[in-house]
């Protein structure tokens, strides 16, 4: 069987354990289920660009416009299909992403990080003092329609929930077969050597631009599927500390597939979900312990326990 067959075997398993999750998980459970499912997707976009050797500090910026794009389709433009809301968001931080992406593609390390933040920095202080969209308070986002079906209470939950989870699927699948084309062998080669893909032929600042874009979008996307879920967006999603969480996940996930990137998010939001509850003053402190000894004991990310696995096999 090869590695792509097995991973999409794994993907459907996981998804049927995720559909059942929905009927047989308590809501507290389902709700933090959800918001690391669309972290992960995020947690996906940042890891084409962190194969290429770009850590971006601002992706908040496009979780934050997918968010208020859906809002404001649903608040004010009256739109309430579920499909149309999510293609809304992912296609505005797509469109932003693209706009960015010509200043951007042209830096690397330090500069490429903070002007990423700058940006996403920008964005907050607009919202915030944008009175007409709730300020710092933000505003609430109306549930919405599915096939034309009204959802409302438990319903709603367990289906904008099985949304996320077939949303994530689908982009683990395609993004598993990216990462096996050319173009997705060519991103760790930026990172090692940018000059001598020139030399190749192929236009490293093209390849980034375009990464940076799906990147973009699925953090769009994350974004609307969020503020469905939870029915409530704010300027925090757009703050820099949003950020920080994204690109701690993608390192805790490592550049080894999309496996690692679906595990740290879920690790992230569990360990934050069970200190909170259970150590609501020293949950920062728990969750900080708990991720240093992660980093510690997978220092190349969860998402290389498989291969040090083969590796002590084979030396074996």
């Amino acid at each position: 069987m090869t590695g792509q067959a097995r991973t999409d075997m794994g993907v459907a398993a996981g998804l049927v354990l995720l559909a059942i999750g929905a009927y047989a998980m308590p809501t507290w459970v389902l709700s933090v289920a959800a918001v690391a499912l669309a972290k992960g997707l995020v947690a996906i976009g940042l890891l084409l660009l962190l194969r290429a050797g770009l850590v971006p500090f601002g992706h908040a910026m496009y979780f934050c416009i997918g968010g208020y794009a859906t809002g404001i389709a649903a608040q004010f433009g009256g739109v309430r299909d579920i499909f149309l809301l999510l293609a809304i968001a992912a296609c505005s931080a797509g469109v932003i992403a693209l706009a960015a992406g010509f200043l951007l593609r042209r830096y690397r390390g330090i500069f490429f990080a903070m002007l990423s933040m700058a940006l996403s920095m920008i964005l907050y202080g607009i919202l915030l003092k944008s009175q007409s969209l709730g300020s710092s308070d933000g505003f609430s986002v109306p549930r919405p329609t599915i096939f034309g079906l009204s959802m409302a209470g438990a319903s709603a939950v367990s289906i904008i929930y099985l949304v996320i989870a077939v949303s994530l699927a689908a982009v683990m699948l395609i993004a598993s077969r990216y990462l096996k084309t050319t173009l997705g062998h060519i991103g760790p080669a930026v990172r090692l050597n940018e000059l001598r893909i020139e030399y190749l032929g192929y236009a490293a600042e093209r390849l980034i631009h375009l990464e940076y874009v799906a990147s973009g979008l699925l953090g769009g996307l994350a974004g609307g599927l969020v503020a469905l879920f939870i029915g409530q967006i704010d300027p925090g999603m757009g703050f820099w500390t949003t950020s920080g969480e994204f690109v701690f996940i993608a390192i805790l996930a490592g550049t080894g597939g999309v496996w690692g990137a679906v595990a740290a998010a879920f690790i992230l939001e569990i360990v934050h979900a069970v200190a909170f509850n259970f150590a609501p003053q020293y949950w920062k402190f728990v969750l900080g312990s708990t991720l240093l000894v992660l980093i510690l004991r997978f220092p190349g990310g969860l998402s290389s326990i498989r291969w040090g696995r083969r590796a002590g096999q084979a030396d074996a």
